[in-house]
């Protein structure tokens, strides 16, 4: 078998210690801590060549209940190993679930794991959970973190068989260019394994423990950059084949068969996507060995993105429609009424009606309506001339008033389905830093639909969670009528209409200020308010975004259409 690099680290543990899923380990914390130090065992007998030094201090004496800062409340231990642990928890100040990371002040490593909390909450990034605290008090050092309820680790998703080819492209895509970032801005992970990796209810892939996992365990490298290159390819490698690249069992996956080398993916199973399979060998071989098929090796993420931005785009599945189970005529349909209804199989021919008799009778029966309908006519015809002629003296006289049956006696009903001009739009991005594209804003009302607006990119359709949405504002010129407003996306966009008070005579900067009349989703979306409604500034508000080629999403509003 082909040797590991020299600069991997820790590929191969299987401790997924962060408790940031609602799948996170429910046993006992005695119970994870054994399973741990198997683990860690485990890595040691394989000769592991990256440095863990020992924490000397022993493990906090917590339990469930104990209180930091008087706002963290710990509900249950999910890893204790090494002089650290790592809880469950809840900010009772914000009322939410948080993970926490606890170790003595004493500790050989807790200097390094504040350091490393602090660089990577500065970082900042929404596709890494996020770092919320790092404190140093009463004798204990602990990191507070994001909890993800609807994430699930990659290891989870693997149990059931390898990846779909768009997911897994869209996994090392999104995780390539992640680490490429942070590296960037001089962070590494060193402990990137499918324990790390999750994703969202919205197909987001987010990677947690950035730095902190290794400053927990002293774990340190000479090539950040290619360890965590060779743990992306192993990501992609066992999305693609359901096996650990290596002979060692790890992360509830099989290793390969001993004494056959490093062999690419398509190989290990039948079906694997070409493009892939050489990926994630160029990111495995990066000591310089040929990495795949006459491909030279990636050995930084910032390389491993562009190979993947040089591969053919791979396209979502199409969806899958079922067909409708065929229309079962009854009994009674069938004109066998009284008779039981035929066996499921069993084809029961139709009786064809017979075309209908015209006898002489019915001929003449119409002719007969017809002569009564002529002479009514006639008659009506007669006395609507006589009544005018009796009144043709008087047709001349001035005074003469006229009036029709309910007519004119009271303002006309306004009409509807009559377009509505926009005068006017601008961006609108009230959580944000208050401008997108603003020069693209008339694309939204030029009637043109190839020409549109579009938002900045984001990590993830509902805009990385850094905030509720973005819109664009448009001006009537006056209150108007409104009945419908039909607004038309490049990719499908979940959408509000939101309206301003009747009574606003200026633009309202304020997005509570905009009331919410209607929702929808799609390319075309027709907005119809429940009730009536008159404004004059109306708010298109795009609330979930579709993802672009580059497994990034942005929001194209095309063109806007008002209607009384």
């Amino acid at each position: 078998m082909a040797e590991r690099s020299t600069a991997a680290v820790d590929v191969a543990d299987n401790s997924g210690d962060e408790p940031l899923t609602a799948q996170a380990d429910q046993s006992t914390a005695d119970g994870v801590a054994n399973n741990r130090e198997r683990d860690t065992d485990s890595d040691e007998a394989q000769g592991n060549p990256t440095s863990e030094e020992p924490g000397k201090a022993s493990p906090p004496e917590l339990h469930s209940g104990h209180k930091l800062a008087r706002r963290y409340r710990l509900e249950e231990c999910v890893t204790r190993l090494d002089g650290f642990s790592s809880w469950r928890a809840v900010d009772e100040k914000l009322r939410r679930a948080v993970g926490v990371h606890i170790l003595p002040s004493d500790h050989t490593r807790a200097r390094s794991v504040l350091a490393a909390a602090r660089s990577s909450a500065l970082l900042g990034d929404p596709r890494f959970v996020q770092v919320l605290d790092a404190v140093e008090e009463n004798d204990l050092v602990y990191v507070v973190h994001e909890w993800l309820p609807d994430a699930t680790e990659l290891t989870a998703l693997l149990a059931s068989g390898p990846l779909e080819v768009y997911d897994a492209y869209q996994m090392v895509s999104q995780v390539a260019s992640a680490m490429a970032a942070a590296h960037r801005e001089g962070l590494a992970h060193l402990r990137l394994s499918p324990n790390a990796v999750l994703r969202t209810s919205t197909g987001q892939w987010r990677i947690r423990g950035l730095a902190v996992n290794a400053a927990l365990r002293g774990i340190n490298s000479d090539t950040p950059q290619r360890t965590d290159t060779e743990a992306i390819g192993a990501l992609l490698y066992a999305a693609l084949t359901q096996r650990w690249p290596y002979e060692s069992d790890a992360h509830g996956l099989a290793g390969l068969p001993k004494d056959i080398g490093l062999i690419p993916p398509d190989q290990v199973r039948a079906g694997v996507h070409r493009g892939l399979s050489e990926l994630a060998m160029r990111a495995l071989a990066n000591d310089g060995a040929t990495a795949s098929r006459h491909e030279s090796p990636c050995t930084t993420p910032e390389e491993l993105v562009k190979a993947i931005g040089e591969m053919p785009r791979i396209r979502p599945p199409e969806p899958v429609y079922t067909t409708p189970p065929e229309y079962q005529r009854t009994a009674y349909q069938q004109g066998a009424y009284g008779r039981p209804a035929p066996r499921p199989g069993v084809t029961q021919p139709v009786p064809t009606p017979p075309p209908p008799l015209q006898s002489r009778t019915g001929k003449a029966l119409k002719w007969s309506v017809s002569a009564l309908l002529i002479a009514a006519l006639g008659l009506g015809s007669w006395q609507l001339a006589d009544a005018l002629m009796e009144r043709g003296g008087k047709a001349d006289d001035q005074n003469q008033t006229q009036t029709t049956d309910g007519g004119d006696k009271g303002p006309k009903a306004p009409v509807t389905g009559k377009p509505v001009s926009i005068v006017g739009a601008r961006d609108f991005d009230p959580f944000g830093d208050q401008s997108e594209k603003p020069s693209q804003i008339k694309n939204v009302y030029d009637d043109s639909p190839s020409t549109y607006w579009q938002t900045d990119y984001y990590y993830s359709s509902d805009f990385g969670r850094l905030k509720s949405g973005v819109g664009v504002i448009v001006d009537l010129g006056k209150v108007q009528q409104v009945g419908k407003v039909t607004v038309s996306f490049v990719g499908s966009t979940s959408v509000e209409l939101r309206s301003a008070g009747k009574d606003a005579t200026t633009e309202p900067a304020s997005f509570d200020a905009y009331s919410k009349v209607a929702e929808g989703s799609g390319t075309t979306v027709e907005l119809k308010p429940g009730k009536a409604l008159q404004s004059r500034y109306l708010l298109v508000w795009l609330t979930d975004l579709p993802m672009q080629s580059d497994g990034q999403w942005r929001g194209r509003l095309a063109d806007i259409k008002v209607t009384s």
